[in-house]
């Protein structure tokens, strides 16, 4: 204890820079959490996908998704993405987004959520945080 005191007294700047790290990611979560409602971790998406068949919006560009996507993933990129949401017709059918990083996904969700959909729902960590559980990818 003696030892995290002197780190402190010695270099507050590195203190402060890391206490403002930490409040940031908790402003996040809580910013997440509030403004785009639950968000799904790839095991919780794997259930609701198993158990609720819902229709799955890839938010990235069209290259990214060639590459790799969630199998029956329909492709919306986030920078014209409503120029497709008038595609998804079912507002009762339950819907995943995902982007790369999980970033977009809740602003998405957020606007679903705005013009009816009943159940919205963004991946937490994108695709990145798919592929990081060995989850499988198509680019059919």
């Amino acid at each position: 204890m003696d030892q995290i005191i002197t780190f402190v007294q010695n270099h507050p700047g590195l203190f402060i820079a890391l206490a403002v790290v930490v409040l940031l990611l908790v402003a996040n979560e809580v910013h997440g959490n509030l403004a785009g409602g639950k968000r799904l971790t790839a095991m919780e998406a794997v259930r609701f996908i198993n158990d609720k068949d819902p229709l799955i919006v890839d938010l990235r560009t069209a290259a990214d998704y060639k590459r790799g996507h969630l199998l029956n993933a329909v492709n919306a990129p986030f920078a014209k993405f409503d120029e497709y949401v008038g595609q998804f017709r079912d507002k009762t059918r339950p819907v995943l987004v995902y982007c790369a990083l999980g970033t977009m996904g809740s602003a998405i969700a957020e606007k679903l959520r705005k013009q009816g959909y009943a159940e919205v729902y963004p991946l937490r960590g994108g695709i990145n945080g798919w592929l990081m559980n060995s989850l499988p990818v198509t680019v059919k």
